[in-house]
Order: C-alpha cells, then structure tokens, then sequence
C-alpha cells in the first residue's frame, strides 16, 4: 500500500487546528499533526495505489483551505520493529 508524507505550508495567521480538521476529514489522510520549523503540518497519507495517492494530494490536500504549499515524500521501504 504506497505511503507518502506530506509537508504542509499554510497561509500567515490561518487557524492550523481548522486545517487539522479539514486535513483528517480526508480519505487516505491516516495522520496530521501540527509542527515546528519550516513547515507547518505534516499528514501521514495511504492509498490503494500510485494513483490513488497522486489524487488525494493534488486534488484533495492541495485544495484543503489555507493549504499554501505541499511537499510530498513517498515512502520507498520501511523497517518494521
């Protein structure tokens, strides 16, 4: 199942808890959580497939109000316990 984090920039002064919110409504956001540093959230993502996953961050987070700027880190291997 492809896995992707997202880096997410909002706009100066936006309520991130509201964006949380719309953030976690999402299909296929497992996880959102607000940070310090240069970005602002980061969401855990999964899908279905390659696609799925390319939809659900352009047409999905990308258009969550107050989403300025996204980087997405797709997850290529992980290293279980």
């Amino acid at each position: 199942m492809p896995t992707a984090y997202v880096l997410i920039n909002t706009e100066t002064g936006s309520s991130i808890e509201d964006i949380l919110k719309d953030l976690k409504k999402v299909e296929g956001v497992d996880e959102a959580f607000a940070v310090y540093g240069v970005y602002d959230i980061i969401a855990k993502v999964r899908a279905e497939s390659m696609d799925k996953l390319k939809e659900i961050v352009t047409l999905r987070i990308r258009r969550v109000d107050k989403v300025r700027t996204t980087l997405t880190m797709i997850v290529v291997g992980a290293q279980n316990r």
